[in-house]
C-alpha cells in the first residue's frame, strides 16, 4: 500500500486508439501492397530475400527498427532514470559491432550465396553442427520475441488502461498477416515506415517534456545534480553492472552476436542486390542506432528532471520501472488527445517490426534449414506456401510464448541476457569457422556446447541469485515532494537490498554483469573448439574453398606475402583457379541446390575475382536479376 496519494493519471480516449489503430492498418496495408505487387513472383527467394533486388535505404532502416524494439524505447529511458545515463556509451559499442559486421562477418555469408546463414556451417563444418546451431537460434529468438511483444502490452496496460491481451494479440496478428502475405519486401518497408513513427514519437517526447522543465539547460542541470551524468566509470570489476569495459566490451560482445551472425541480420544484407550495398545498410543503420540511442537517453534524463522529486516508482504509483516512459507520456500530455496514442504507435513500432523480423528469419531459417533437408523435391510453388505456413505457425508461437515472458524481469537486462546466453556461443561458432581453418566440426560442436554451458550457467545463476545492489549501483530517487497520505513523512528511497542468505558463486560467478554472459559463451566455444580440434586432427587449409574464410592476418601481415600466406594455414586465398568440386566438403557433395547454389556464386577476394563479381561497382553483386524493387 502506497504511503502517498497518486496523481490522477488520464488513461486513453477515442483519438489515441484512432492515431494508434492507423499505425496497425498502415502496416497490414503494406503487406496486402506486396503481395498484390509480387503476387506473379512466386518463388521462395522472392518471398524469403526479396529476390536478392533490395537497395541500402529501406534495409538500413529495416536494421535498425528490428533492433531498437519497445525494449529500446520503454526499456532504456528507465535504465538511464535509476542509472544514469552512462547507457550512452553503447554507441561505441555500436560502431565496433558494425565494423566488424560489415568487415569480417558479411563478406563471407554474402559471397557464399547462402539463404539462411546456418548453411554456411554446413559448407563449413557439417550436418551435425548446421542442425545444432539452428535449433538454438530457433529457442532464441522464440524467447526473446516473447519479451517483446509481453513487456510493453504490460507496461502499456498498467499506465494507460490499454488492454493487455488485446494489445498481445492484435502485435501477433498483425505482423503474421503482412509477414504471410507479402514476405521479406513487406517486412522492410514496413520498418522503415515504423523507424519514423518511432524518432517521431521519441521527438514528441522530447520537446513537450523539456518546454515542462525550463528548457534543455534546466534539464541538464537537474541530471548533474542527481549524479546521472556520471558517465565514465573505469572500474575494471567485472561485477559492476554498467562502467565503461562492460558497456563497450561486453556490450561489444552481445550485439555483435545479434549483428553479425544473427538470421534477421545477415538475411536483410544478403538480400541487397550488391554486398557494396549491404554494407552500406549496415554503416547507415549505425547513424539509426545513435539516433534513436541518443533519443532514448535524452528522454531518461528529461523523465527524471520531471520527477526528480515525486519518484513514480518509490511512491508506487505505478508497480514496475519499465513503465515509467508511458506513465510519463500520460502525465505531459494528459491535456492532447491523441499524442499518446503517437508514442504508444512508437513503442509498438518497435514491436512490429521486431517481431515480424522475427517470424520471417525464423520461416526462413525453419524452411533452408530442415524442411529443405526432408524434402529436397519440392517445387517452388509448395516451396512458397510452405514458407507462408511457416510464418503462420511462428506468428502463432511468438505470440503465445508472451506469456512466459512476465518472469524475467527488466526488459532491457532480459532481452540482451537471452541474446547474451544464446548468441555469444553461437558467435564464437561462426568465428571458429569465419577465422580459424585449423578448426575441425568435432570442436565446433564441443566448442559450442561448452559455451551454451557456462553462458546459461551464469545466467540462470543471475537470474536465481540477482546481484546485490553494491555492484549496479542505483541512483538516489526521491519522495520528497510526493503528496502525503495518512500524515506520514515523505522519504528518499533506493532499490531494495539483496537477501542476506546467499551461496559463495551467488555474489562471484552469478553476480557478472548481465552484459559479459555473450563474452563468456563466445570465448569458451572458441577456446574449447580449438583445443578439440587440435587433439583430434585440425583440418587442411587445403581442404577448404577460400570463399568460406576471412583472412583477417591480412591486416596485420601487409608488408610480407610471404608471412601472409604461411598464416593461412593452408587455405588457398592466392592461387589463381581453385578446383571446387575437389575441395568443397564431402557432406554436401551429393545434395541438391545446396551444392550447385554455393558453386554459382563462390568467389574469392585477392587476384582473381569469382562469378558474382561486378568490376563496374567494384562490388559482388547477385547474379539473378530477376526483379528491382
Amino acid at each position: 500500500m502506497s504511503n502517498f496519494v497518486a496523481p490522477e493519471i488520464k488513461k486513453f480516449v477515442a483519438w489515441d486508439y484512432v492515431v494508434f489503430a492507423a499505425l496497425f492498418l498502415v502496416c497490414a496495408s503494406i503487406g496486402v501492397f506486396f503481395a498484390v505487387k509480387e503476387r506473379k513472383k512466386k518463388t521462395s527467394k522472392e518471398f524469403l530475400v526479396g529476390g536478392r533486388q533490395m537497395t541500402c535505404g529501406p534495409i538500413a532502416f529495416s536494421l535498425t527498427t528490428s533492433f531498437m524494439s519497445a525494449v529500446t524505447v520503454l526499456g532504456t529511458p528507465s535504465e538511464v532514470y535509476r542509472y544514469g545515463a552512462s547507457f550512452v556509451l553503447f554507441f561505441l559499442s555500436y560502431a565496433l559491432v558494425i565494423i566488424f559486421t560489415a568487415e569480417l562477418f558479411l563478406p563471407v555469408f554474402y559471397r557464399s550465396g547462402i539463404t539462411s546463414t546456418y548453411e554456411y556451417l554446413e559448407l563449413r563444418f557439417n550436418k551435425i553442427v548446421r542442425l545444432a546451431a539452428t535449433l538454438i537460434y530457433i529457442l532464441q529468438t522464440i524467447l526473446y520475441t516473447g519479451i517483446v511483444v509481453y513487456a510493453p502490452s504490460l507496461a502499456l496496460n498498467q499506465v494507460t488502461g490499454f488492454d493487455l491481451w488485446g494489445s498481445v494479440v492484435a502485435t501477433g496478428m498483425v505482423c503474421t498477416f503482412y509477414c504471410t502475405l507479402g514476405g521479406l519486401k513487406a517486412v522492410v518497408w514496413t520498418d522503415a515506415f515504423q523507424m519514423i513513427v518511432m524518432v517521431a514519437g521519441f521527438v514528441t517526447v522530447l520537446i513537450r517534456g523539456t518546454t515542462l522543465n525550463g528548457g534543455p539547460t534546466k534539464v541538464w542541470e537537474d541530471a548533474y545534480e542527481g549524479s546521472r551524468l556520471n558517465i565514465f566509470d573505469f572500474d575494471v570489476d567485472p561485477l559492476r553492472r554498467h562502467t565503461f569495459w562492460t558497456i563497450v566490451i561486453g556490450g561489444t560482445f552481445t550485439w555483435l552476436g545479434i549483428y553479425g551472425v544473427n538470421q534477421s541480420t545477415i538475411q536483410r544484407c544478403i538480400s541487397c542486390k550488391s554486398e557494396k550495398h549491404a554494407k552500406l545498410a549496415l554503416y547507415l543503420n549505425l547513424l539509426g542506432l545513435w539516433t534513436v540511442l541518443v533519443c532514448a537517453v535524452f528522454c531518461g534524463l528529461v523523465m527524471y528532471s520531471h520527477y526528480k522529486s515525486c519518484d513514480p516508482w518509490t511512491a508506487s504509483f505505478i508497480s514496475a520501472p519499465d513503465q515509467l516512459m508511458p506513465y510519463f507520456v500520460m502525465d505531459i500530455f494528459s491535456s492532447m488527445p491523441g499524442v499518446p496514442g503517437l508514442f504508444v504507435a512508437c513503442a509498438f513500432s518497435g514491436t512490429l517490426s521486431t517481431v515480424a523480423a522475427s517470424i520471417n528469419a525464423l520461416a526462413t531459417v525453419t524452411f533452408e534449414d530442415l524442411v529443405k533437408k526432408g524434402f529436397p523435391d519440392l517445387s517452388e510453388k509448395m516451396s512458397t506456401w510452405i514458407s507462408k505456413g511457416l510464418c503462420i505457425l511462428y506468428g502463432i508461437l511468438c505470440t503465445s510464448m508472451a506469456a512466459a515472458a512476465s518472469l524475467l524481469g527488466g526488459v532491457v537486462q532480459a532481452s540482451l541476457s537471452i541474446h547474451g546466453m544464446c548468441g555469444g556461443p553461437m558467435l564464437g561458432l561462426f568465428t571458429l569457422g569465419i577465422v580459424f581453418p585449423c578448426a575441425n566440426w568435432k570442436g565446433a560442436t564441443g566448442g559450442l556446447l561448452a559455451g551454451i554451458t557456462l553462458a546459461f550457467w551464469a545466467g540462470t545463476g543471475s537470474f536465481i541469485y540477482p546481484a546485490p545492489p553494491i555492484k549496479s549501483i542505483p541512483l538516489e530517487l526521491s519522495t520528497l515532494n510526493c503528496t502525503l497520505a495518512n500524515s506520514t513523512e515523505a522519504l528518499a528511497t533506493a532499490a531494495p537490498t539483496a537477501t542476506p542468505d546467499r551461496p559463495f558463486l551467488a555474489d562471484a560467478w552469478y553476480s557478472l554483469s548481465y552484459l559479459y554472459f555473450s563474452a563468456i559463451g563466445c570465448l569458451g566455444c572458441a577456446i574449447t573448439g580449438l583445443l578439440i580440434s587440435f587433439i583430434t586432427g585440425p583440418t587442411k587449409g587445403e581442404d577448404i574453398p577460400p570463399v568460406l574464410i576471412k583472412p583477417v592476418c591480412n591486416l596485420f601481415c601487409f608488408w610480407s606475402e610471404s608471412l601472409k600466406a604461411s598464416l593461412w594455414c593452408g587455405v588457398q586465398h592466392g592461387s589463381q583457379e581453385v578446383d571446387f568440386e575437389k575441395n568443397l566438403p564431402e557432406v554436401i557433395a551429393n545434395e541438391t541446390g545446396t551444392d550447385d547454389t554455393f558453386k554459382n556464386n563462390i568467389n574469392k577476394e585477392n587476384k582473381c575475382q569469382f562469378p558474382g563479381y561486378n568490376p563496374e561497382e567494384k562490388s559482388y553483386t547477385n547474379m539473378n536479376r530477376e526483379s528491382r524493387l
